[in-house]
């Protein structure tokens, strides 16, 4: 049976589309034609749809529990390190998958960092000088909510970066990365794949919810305007920098518990294949009396 990590890995000459973005992979039951209809149904036995995302609910803490468990080896070893890069359109769900996944997590040797807008210092610096600060260190697990791939993708689809440009950022994004993973890091990029019309649905909400106003940024409807630039914005970027050492991840993201599910998923066999393990005891412990 394939991994989650196979299924999800980003073809080569990828091309994104609104259909990939309502997938539920997990969901629908393996008929051998590995088709399902994504309806919630999940085979027609008669589970409705709250009953089906109850369950991914259900799933996915099973998942992070065992995340966490893993985390303490990391953070105990101080030997490996793990950085998780979120990529997507505005409302794919990016601090909503790090606040499902990483609530069970002990906060020591975790940091999440969020990248907006270059401040004026930062963009008198290579783009990567912003970022490289926050990479993680020995035993640690860093988020990258949006990362250096902002620097691209923006600049792109606005026209202040021409295709040259944009190819030595490429490349200079591959060797940074390649960097960090010969330096001893994981690395594990997610793509949140929305489509337009769940977009639309969500952006409403906030809207309509006093609770939710702060969270609606008018720049989101100039982004949403340029929909069609930015998704071969991350195609082209997607399939420029994909390699071994940093493989990128297609999430489809309408559904936000599967979203979370998948994600899960991916985070727990990456962590087993690190090999993790319990450091030494620093004495001979079977030769310490506590009086």
């Amino acid at each position: 049976m394939k991994t989650v990590r196979a299924r999800l890995r980003a073809p080569k000459d990828l091309k994104l589309d609104d259909a990939g973005a309502g997938a539920t992979p997990l969901r629908e039951k393996d008929n051998g034609n590995g088709n399902g209809n994504g309806n919630g149904k999940e085979n027609g036995n008669g589970n409705g749809k709250a009953e089906v995302k109850e369950r991914e609910r259900a799933l996915t803490d099973a998942l992070t529990a065992q995340v966490a468990r893993l985390q303490e080896k990391l953070y105990a070893a101080r030997e490996k390190k793990l950085l998780l890069i979120l990529q997507g359109m505005d409302t794919s769900g990016k601090d909503g998958t790090v606040r499902s996944l990483f609530s069970q997590i002990n906060p020591m040797g975790l940091s999440a960092t969020a990248f907006s807008v270059p401040t004026a210092r930062e963009q008198a610096h290579d783009f990567l000088w912003r970022v490289h600060p926050y990479v993680p260190g020995n035993g640690e697990i860093a988020i990258f909510n949006r990362s250096h791939y902002e620097d691209v993708l923006v600049p792109r689809v606005h026209g202040t970066l021409d295709d040259e440009a944009c190819a030595r950022r490429y490349a200079q994004i591959r060797d940074f990365e390649r960097m960090l993973a010969e330096s001893g890091t994981t690395i594990v990029k997610v793509f949140l794949h929305l489509s337009k019309d769940e977009q639309k649905k969500r952006l409403q909400e906030r809207l309509d919810d006093p609770e939710k106003h702060w969270k609606f940024d008018p720049s989101d409807l100039a982004a949403r305007a340029q929909w069609g630039d930015y998704r071969r914005a991350y195609e082209d970027a997607i399939n420029a920098t994909d390699c071994e050492h940093a493989p990128w991840y297609v999430v489809p993201a309408d559904s936000k518990t599967h979203r979370n599910l998948l994600v899960a998923h991916l985070l727990l066999e990456t962590m087993q294949d690190m090999d993790l393990r319990w450091p030494q005891p620093k004495a001979d412990l079977a030769k310490v009396t506590i009086d």
